[in-house]
Formats: C-alpha cells, structure tokens, sequence
C-alpha cells in the first residue's frame, strides 16, 4: 500500500538524517491523515495519488507565483518538493498514451462533441490520476472534441 510505503520512508529519512525530505514525507502523511479524518475512511492507494496529485499541482502553481515574484529561492524549494512527492507516485504517461487513452475513452462513450467532454473525463480522469497532468489532458479532449 502507498501509505505503507509513505511510512517507511519517513523511517528511512529519520534514520538516515534526510531533514528535507523527512520534512516533504511529514507532508504528504499529514495530507492523507487529514483526508481519513475530514471523510471518515480509510484511503486506498487511488484516493491517496489523488492527494498526491493534488499536492504536486499546488506546488506548481506556486512555483509560478514565485517566479512571477523574483522569489526564485522560493520556487527552487516547491520543485525539490515535487521531486519527493514524484518518488511516489506512478510513472507519468507520454503523450502517445495518454492520446490513446483519450482516443479509447471517445470511442467508448461515442462522443462527438464539447457537451460529451464530460463523459470522456469520467472515463480517462481515473487512468491519469497521478500519471498525467488533469489540466493538460482536459485540454487535449478539448481539442479533440472542438
């Protein structure tokens, strides 16, 4: 499980004195806890590379607001972050899988215009999660919709 995984990693960075990436780990472990909590279950490992997920896109839209700031210490600090938390998440898609992915999706629910966009991400949102970026994907529908 990727909470286990989470675990013992914090372990590892403890034992090992890796203050920044126990810190990131410490992060992530707070994240999902916060979730269990806030919805009362026990999150599987979907549910938590969507916390994950969520976590990396904050970091990026940060990164952004730094460098539009001047604040490149800041930035370079928010990627080290995502560095961590990509340690844990699946490998990304290329863009040949991901268009194969949205290809299957189109065909399946026999879209053919923007007011089926919504059908096509609740069948390609769950294969992407963690793997890809929502945002660019939904553009990409978009695109192949419009």
């Amino acid at each position: 499980m990727l909470k286990q995984q989470l675990t013992d990693a914090m372990k590892a960075a403890m034992k090992g004195g890796d203050k920044p990436r126990l810190a990131v780990i410490r992060l992530m472990l707070a994240a999902v806890k916060q979730r269990e909590v806030d919805e009362r279950i026990e999150l599987d490992d979907a549910q938590v590379l969507a916390v994950l997920d969520k976590m990396v896109k904050q970091r990026r839209d940060s990164i952004q607001q730094y460098t539009d700031a001047g604040r490149t210490e800041l930035a370079d600090q928010e990627a080290a972050e995502i560095d961590v938390i990509q340690d844990f998440m699946p490998e990304a898609l290329s863009e040949a899988e991901i268009a194969s992915i949205i290809d299957a999706a189109i065909a399946e629910t026999g879209a053919e215009s923007m007011r089926d966009m919504g059908k096509v991400m609740g069948i390609v949102k769950p294969q992407v999660q963690g793997r890809a970026d929502v945002g660019q994907v939904s553009a990409l529908v978009k695109q192949k919709l419009g």
